[in-house]
């Protein structure tokens, strides 16, 4: 696979900005994703409410602040965006809380966008970018999703976010779209870089 950094060059790299309000990490804490795999059909919204609300009740205790996650019914998938000073805090506050353990955690770059209020009007879509361990960076990726936005409107998509693991070259963007094809047009004709997966997902808030 072609890496972002052959097709963005740093000379034309673009710092990322346009529309997205920014709120300030507290020192000393990162970005946080954590995936959980449950498995196709095994598992509900409402159980994974049930479980978030267990992690907000023992977040405090591991200095830890979960922000927001997002549910892929359809593939059993669970994503978790949170804030703590390292992975092994998240981890600690659900094991606490519930037991349930991610599959993954991606230490992410971020822009602490606001993200938008969730609602049945507008479908959210998740897509991943996977581009091997250390072949992305988050200033290469700040000039593609420029460019998404450039382009995006064409196809009825706004971009609400998105998030770099440098370390594991993976990138992920949240997206309101008609559709997942909508999402994968708009990076095509913005910079041809095409998601390895992109799931519709329910917000949790």
């Amino acid at each position: 696979m072609k890496t972002i950094s052959l097709l963005l060059p740093l000379a034309a790299l673009v710092l990322f900005g346009a529309g997205c309000d920014h709120t300030a990490l507290k020192p000393g804490y990162a970005t946080f994703i954590d995936v959980h795999e449950f498995g196709p059909g095994k598992v509900t919204a409402a159980d994974v409410a049930k479980a978030h609300k267990a992690d907000l009740a023992t977040q405090g205790r591991h200095d830890v602040r979960f922000v927001d996650y997002w549910v892929d019914a359809e593939h059993g998938r669970v994503y978790c965006l949170s804030e703590a000073k390292n992975a092994a805090s998240v981890i600690a506050t659900h094991r606490e809380a519930h037991g349930l353990l991610p599959a993954q955690i991606h230490a992410v770059s971020a822009t602490h966008a606001a993200l938008p209020t969730p609602s049945p009007e507008h479908p959210l879509f998740l897509d991943e970018h996977d581009f091997g361990p250390g072949q992305v960076k988050a200033d290469a990726v700040a000039g593609a999703h420029e460019k998404d936005l450039a382009v995006q409107a064409q196809f009825g998509v706004r971009f609400v976010d998105y998030w770099v693991d440098e370390r594991e070259g993976k990138v992920f963007c949240l997206a309101e779209a008609p559709n997942a094809e909508a999402v994968r047009a708009t990076h095509r004709q913005a910079h041809g870089l095409l998601p390895t997966t992109i799931v519709p997902v329910t917000d949790g808030r």
